[in-house]
């Protein structure tokens, strides 16, 4: 009995990543990815958010990586650091809003302009 119970327990470890994971942290549907060098931005909207992660091709080094989200009329907002596997999740209320994301990783960059107009 105690067996069964150990095994059922260890099993909520071990499970697979949820969806949530497998989006950075970002809610609602993949509407752009914009490529880098050596990653992408992921830019995710929901019914009342635009949210954006900086996802490296290649996790485990440490690298400069950056991503930030402006909705049109607002300020933008920003996580940039030292990461190893991405920047984010930056998310903002995008209702009827169209937002400008920017992203980089080491020296390549890139912006979208305004989108989700």
């Amino acid at each position: 009995m105690f067996t069964a119970g150990l095994m059922l327990c260890a099993g909520g470890l071990f499970a697979a990543p949820s969806a949530h994971a497998a989006t950075g942290g970002c809610g609602g549907a993949l509407v752009r990815t914009l490529p880098l060098p050596t990653g992408e931005v992921r830019v995710y909207k929901s019914r009342t958010q635009a949210c954006a992660v900086t996802v490296a091709h290649d996790p485990g080094r440490r690298r400069t990586m950056a991503v930030s989200v402006q909705p049109r009329g607002g300020v933008p907002v920003r996580d940039a650091g030292q990461f190893t596997r991405y920047a984010g999740p930056v998310a903002v209320g995008a209702i009827n809003r169209c937002v400008y994301v920017k992203g980089s990783i080491e020296a390549g960059s890139v912006d979208s302009g305004w989108i989700l107009c």
